[in-house]
């Protein structure tokens, strides 16, 4: 059995937090290759190291003294190295990346250096092989990641180690350049890893015990998903949940590979299981909640709308003309709702009622702004009568008006739309009535 395990940069912050993770990668021999972050917040008044990289290399490109400011990042992984007490010296590393900055090899290089320092000290921590993200990741000349390439580079150059330590976050573009992926791309990596190696599973170590069912920001100490399905996942994460990077999910699911969500500060915590499918019923009718303020509805009238063959399509062309994509569209007989962005929309709204009228002759369009999207996601709510009915009721219990309801044919979730000042009362409300009252 092979596990992949990445730890965010919390789980890697300094001395204290390196010594936790080697604990928890040698007490289980399937845990052959690593992927680290760079180091993260030491505390709530602290920098991320990939954000003093991205600060120094500004510095770098303004042709101004960055000196100090790469010294600063050198002391941090200092404290590490000796704090771990390793006869290590990065001395080298640093400067190469000195000399790199001064050459203006890029802003993507200078972000990647983060994990690729901390790979070296990770690898040298575990007694693991290093190997440079660089040399077995691949981007194309688009920016997107060749997948293909990867695969087959990383698989091979893989198979002949028994562990290693990968950096996450970059690779190695088209151009010959280091490319990056989006913020909290290593969770990407370790999944590319993942699929390469054939795992069993993979472990990604955070600083929270798992998906919570909802925002701890909202709820107080919120109950823990079990087992989430990449679908009940994609719902959630659109709608504003987060703990893994989205692009994270689709190598491993290409390769029914499940993701365990782990808490480096309590190994001893099952957390989230994510799965392709599972015939376990959650503890709760619904997985979890989520949403976002800030939508405008747009409201169409026009009377036997039914009947008149293309008129959703020319209301979503006046959105298109324009640039703006659309959110949710509940419609009824006469009537259709368009949900979208409300910073986005506000500076064109005069031109989107204007192409409305002008390509789909409506009765009335009514404009409704400060308006919140909540999901209500469950694989359980397939199977069980009523759930509607019950967030109609807890929200009518808790005083909110609901502005819209709109379930997928699918019914693994129901989206509420409530004006922004009812968004954290409401979830309350929903959170109650399907958590609270079966605990």
């Amino acid at each position: 059995m092979i596990k992949v395990v990445k730890f965010g940069g919390s789980s890697l912050a300094n001395a204290e937090q390196f010594a936790k993770v080697g604990k928890i990668i040698h007490a289980d021999k399937k845990r052959r290759y690593v992927v680290p972050s760079a180091p993260g917040k030491r505390n709530d008044k602290d920098t991320k190291v990939t954000d003093m990289l991205y600060a120094c290399y500004g510095l770098a490109e303004a042709d101004e003294d960055f000196r100090v400011a790469l010294m600063k990042i050198k002391d941090r992984y200092d404290a590490i190295i000796n704090g771990l007490n390793l006869k290590l010296s990065l001395e080298e590393e640093f400067k190469q990346i000195s000399e790199d900055f001064k050459n203006k090899a890029g802003v993507d290089y200078a972000a990647s250096r983060g994990e690729y320092l901390n790979g070296i000290i990770m690898a040298d921590y575990l007694g693991y092989e290093f190997v440079d993200a660089a040399e077995v990741i691949f981007f194309q000349e688009d920016g997107a990641l060749d997948a293909e390439k990867t695969n087959d580079v990383l698989g091979e150059r893989l198979s002949k180690i028994e562990r290693a330590v990968i950096p996450g976050f970059y690779g190695m573009g088209a151009d010959g350049r280091i490319r990056t992926f989006s913020r909290g791309g290593s969770d990407v990596t370790g999944s590319i890893v993942a699929k390469a190696v054939h795992a069993d599973c993979y472990e990604n170590w955070t600083d929270v015990s798992g998906f919570l069912v909802a925002d701890p920001r909202i709820i107080h100490d919120p109950a823990v998903i079990k087992t989430i399905t990449y679908r009940e996942l994609r719902e959630l994460s659109y709608m504003g949940a987060s703990v893994l990077h989205e692009d994270a999910v689709f190598p491993v699911r290409k390769a029914g590979i499940p993701i365990n969500i782990r808490n480096t500060n309590a190994p001893e915590d099952e957390g989230t299981w994510i799965v392709e499918s599972t015939c376990h019923q959650s503890k709760y009718t619904i997985t979890g909640i989520a949403g976002k303020k800030g939508f405008v509805s747009v409201n169409i009238d026009k009377a036997m709308m039914n009947a008149e063959v293309g008129f959703g399509r020319k209301v979503l062309s006046a959105f298109e003309e324009n640039g703006i994509s659309f959110e949710h569209m509940p419609s009824g007989i006469d009537t259709m709702t368009v949900f979208v962005h409300q910073p986005e929309f506000e500076g064109k709204e005069q031109s989107v009622i204007s192409s409305i009228h002008r390509l789909a002759e409506p009765d009335n369009i009514e404009l409704e702004g400060d308006l919140a999207l909540i999901a209500v996601v469950g694989r359980g709510m397939k199977s069980t009568r009523g759930t509607a009915g019950r967030i109609f009721s807890a929200l009518a219990h808790a005083n909110i008006n609901v502005k819209m309801i709109d379930q997928g044919s699918s019914e693994l979730n129901i989206i509420i739309g409530v004006a922004n000042a009812d968004f954290e009362n409401a979830i309350r409300a929903v959170y109650n009535i399907f958590v609270e009252t079966q605990l």
